[in-house]
């Protein structure tokens, strides 16, 4: 079964049991993969899903702090519950330690030297992180190891 065929059904599922958030969150993922879709001009894949429920997390992150500066904790609480609903749809995260040795061994099997190689580095490890690690924490680590 596909992922989006999975959040389809959940939605189903979400709409049966009364769970307003969850079923708020899975309508707007799957118009955001149909707009996807539709810039594409193809089915989404499996792994372009993942990267659209990356960019909503992100997005809801976002907007928890700005929230949370403004004094809304009951606008903030909802963004919460709406990424937790779509985590469950992200595979496993990866932990620090897994991501440094992936960057470790990247860097080795380039030849990187220090910061110039920056870009090609980052270029390397984002699709093989995507979806488990965080863009930023990852760009982070990055600069940090090739700057010793």
């Amino acid at each position: 079964m596909s992922l989006k065929e999975k959040l389809r059904q959940d939605m189903v599922s979400a709409t049966k049991s009364r769970d307003l958030v969850a079923l708020s969150t899975l309508r707007l993922l799957l118009a955001s993969v149909k707009n996807r879709e539709i810039e594409l001009r193809e089915e989404a894949e499996d792994g372009e899903i993942v990267k659209i429920i990356a960019t909503n997390i992100k997005q809801r992150k976002e907007s928890i702090e700005l929230y949370e500066k403004g004094g809304r904790e009951d606008l903030a609480e909802r963004e919460k519950k709406e990424i937790e609903v779509l985590e469950a749809y992200l595979p496993p995260q990866m932990d620090r330690d897994e991501i440094i040795a992936l960057i470790k061994d990247v860097i080795a099997d380039m030849g990187a030297q220090g910061m110039q190689d920056l870009g090609k580095v980052m270029k390397e490890i984002m699709p093989r992180v995507a979806g488990r690690a965080e863009g930023k924490e990852v760009s982070i680590l990055v600069r940090d190891i090739l700057s010793k």
